[in-house]
């Protein structure tokens, strides 16, 4: 037991950075499962994080209160964004989620509430790692589960094909608009618990190159199982600290490390890590059952 508590000491804000990666690349696989390149999760977590950081440091709204808002008031900014430019499709839909993360962070940089472009000082330390994997195992479980009812595999159909998704009778932008909701939802609870796990939150925080790395996390780990996104998330955070363990410095480095991951698994790996687990086996024909087949 020491020896955990030493090695937690230790690593401790890896593991809590490993957890709330793995929750935010969460939030974009289930708007990647309907084939919705969405660049604006990042936002959403900023508008949890400045949710539950406002209402704890200026309105000394109780912890699970503050962090039910986070996650609620990104599901309602995004059937807001969600009802006009769901409309569009591939790099369009891209970039308009992308300038909606610009919104909001000009946003936090000029309003008082949010303390500035200083960012929002003051939020007290509340949040534990068995938080943030609880949060983390609750989520990873809806998504497993939501991937096997009918909207999971109504986004499937509509990300494989969607105008004969539409022939079927499925409600597509609907289906849609849910999926970018919860996705929205997840991001923002993974924003508020990273706002009471730090002092301070800054808008720099979730700016262009954090939206960029979810999507890097869910090509890395694949998109097509639930602990894709996760395996991608925990691998690219510890890439670091795996690097400078082994002498090699960070900073520039882990770019160049990170793109040549990325490279070599759309190269060799086009379903990610999690192809490697679920690979098909390959089937041995018995004599017996050549056979039957003749």
């Amino acid at each position: 037991m020491e020896h955990l508590v030493q090695f937690y000491a230790i690593y401790g804000s890896l593991i809590n950075f490993i957890g709330l990666n793995a929750l935010l690349a969460l939030s974009l696989n289930v708007t990647l499962a309907a084939g919705m390149l969405s660049l604006g999760n990042a936002a959403f977590a900023a508008l949890g994080a400045y949710t539950a950081g406002i209402l704890t440091v200026h309105y000394h709204l109780p912890f699970i209160p503050a962090i039910a808002a986070g996650a609620i008031l990104p599901g309602l900014a995004a059937v807001v964004l969600g009802l006009p430019v769901l409309r569009l499709k591939g790099v369009f839909l891209a970039m308009a989620t992308l300038a909606f993360g610009e919104v909001v962070r000009i946003a936090a940089v000029n309003l008082e509430i949010t303390g500035g472009a200083e960012g929002l000082t003051g939020i007290p330390n509340v949040t534990n790692v068995w938080m943030i994997y609880l949060a983390l195992a609750l989520a990873a479980y809806f998504v497993a589960v939501l991937r096997r009812s009918q909207l999971g595999w109504g986004l499937l159909s509509i990300r494989e094909d969607e105008t004969a998704a539409a022939c079927l009778g499925i409600p597509i932008f609907r289906y849609k608009l849910l999926a970018f909701v919860i996705g929205a939802m997840l991001a923002g609870l993974a924003g508020a618990l990273y706002a009471h796990l730090n002092y301070l939150i800054t808008p720099r925080d979730y700016g262009f190159f954090i939206a960029v790395d979810l999507l890097i996390y869910n090509i890395v780990g694949g998109t097509r199982a639930w602990y894709g996104p996760v395996m991608g998330a925990a691998l690219l955070t510890a890439l670091p600290e795996i690097l400078r363990g082994i002498g090699v410095a960070a900073g520039p480095i882990r770019m160049g490390v990170n793109g040549l991951i990325l490279l070599l698994v759309i190269l060799f790996l086009p379903n990610g890590l999690a192809s490697l687990i679920n690979r098909p086996r390959a089937v041995t024909a018995t004599p017996e059952a050549s056979g039957q087949r003749a």
